[in-house]
Order: structure tokens, then sequence, then C-alpha cells
């Protein structure tokens, strides 16, 4: 059985998909850019600033579901430039404690909206 999750607190989806998806136990959140729900548009500023954002949405999402951070036990994060990771790091260990989840970074050719970090999530429901 699946069940989408959505929040007024994030963007809405811009395609066929949900913004996250229940399915038995585990929560599965869409990848997340730094779009302010409100506006549309992506933040100002530099991959810190849009690292909160992303943040952000996916807090939104998460207690939509009655969930939050603690809850997630895997994420990827997706730079468009590697160079990027230490600062994308220093927001990121803002919002885990221990046990961290785990976790995926990768450098891609392009993301969304020319953004600079999209993150997606698991999280568990038990």
């Amino acid at each position: 059985m699946k069940q989408a999750i959505s929040s007024a607190g994030a963007p809405k989806a811009i395609g066929p998909y949900s913004q996250a998806v229940r399915a038995g136990q585990l929560l599965f959140l869409s990848g997340q850019v730094a779009l302010d729900p409100a506006t549309g548009q992506m933040v100002d500023g530099g991959v810190t600033e849009q690292t909160r954002r992303v943040f952000e949405n996916l807090g939104a999402v998460l207690a939509a579901a009655g969930r939050s951070f603690a809850d997630v036990v895997r994420t990827t994060v997706f730079l468009a430039d590697m160079n990027d990771f230490a600062a994308m790091n220093e927001v990121y260990g803002q919002y885990f404690k221990e046990p961290y989840p785990a976790r995926a970074t990768v450098q891609v050719a392009r993301l969304p909206r020319d953004a600079r970090v999209e993150i997606d999530l698991i999280a568990s429901l038990e």
C-alpha cells in the first residue's frame, strides 16, 4: 500500500511525482532543491543558503507525515560541484544527531533550476 504525503511548506511537485510516499514502515521523500514554496523561486545565495532551504523543505514534508529528522535513515546529496561539499556538510550536520543516517554524496552534471544542491531521503515510520 502506498500513500502520498504533501506539505504546503515545501514546493509543489512540478511533475508526475509526490513530495513523499509512505510504503509500509518507510517514508520516501523526493529530492528537494532550494525553491521557496511561497514564491516558487530559488533562494538567493550560495550552497550554504540553498542547503538550509532544502532542509526547510524536507522538514516540512517530514512534519506532514508526523516525522522529524531524527527518523531519517538514509540521504542522498546531489551537488553541482563537489567543491561545495564542506559548506553543504556544515549545514547538513546541524539537522542530524547520532546515530547519523547513512548517506551518499555525488557530483552531478546539472540539477533542476541550476540548483547547487538537491537532497532526498528515506525515513523510518516505526
